[in-house]
């Protein structure tokens, strides 16, 4: 690999960190014109707004949150004893072998 004189090094990094900052501004506006998209499960949302500038974590903290659907203790239970079940085939069958 070439070496390059620390100047070049040092103007490859703040042309990276305008960029940088150009995509984030980009991103902010995008969630604020489609804030539809941000909520989707490959979204913006869907990564966390920590990368985001502070007009795109605006946008996102307008949105209201996914509620998370509970399972009871009752169902919890079921697929438990089904997976063991599942589990205790599964090693039989390797003892077999």
């Amino acid at each position: 690999m070439a070496k390059h004189s620390p100047h070049v090094l040092e103007m490859a990094r703040k042309g990276a960190k305008h960029r940088y900052e150009e995509l984030k501004a980009e991103l902010a506006s995008l969630v604020k014109n489609f804030p539809h998209l941000a909520r989707r499960a490959g979204g913006i949302a869907a990564r966390g707004a920590s990368a985001l500038s502070k007009g795109g974590r605006a946008a996102l903290e307008q949105l209201r949150p996914r509620k998370r659907r509970r399972m009871s203790a009752k169902a919890r239970a079921a697929i438990s004893a089904a997976q063991k079940i599942r589990w205790a085939k599964y090693k039989a069958g390797e003892r077999k072998k």
